[in-house]
């Protein structure tokens, strides 16, 4: 079964306020499998525009990535990121 991944493109504009967001993402999403492949570091985009901070967290499959960005636990936390940060947001399956 092909993995899931959420992909976010974020630039973080309250990074104190920024830091409740992490804090409490974090273990909601770890309790829908997720697993962080990437979560911030260096980056460049040879094409196009991008954002400052990226992050890849990797699920065991599609439906579960689905679940975990949609659950309403990971909801009420969304509401930290819009305020603190501009983001883009992917849900993609893996190969």
């Amino acid at each position: 079964m092909p993995k899931g991944y959420i992909i976010g493109h974020i630039t973080v504009k309250d990074p104190e306020a920024y830091k409740e967001y992490v804090e409490r993402d974090t273990p909601i999403l770890q309790g829908y499998g997720g697993r962080f492949i990437v979560r911030g570091g260096a980056s460049e985009a040879p094409e196009g525009p991008m954002k400052d901070r990226h992050v890849v967290i990797e699920f065991p499959s599609f439906d579960d990535a689905k679940r975990a960005y949609h659950s309403p636990e990971y909801q009420e936390v969304v509401a930290i990121r819009h305020a603190t940060a501009d983001s883009d947001i992917i849900l993609v399956e893996g190969v």
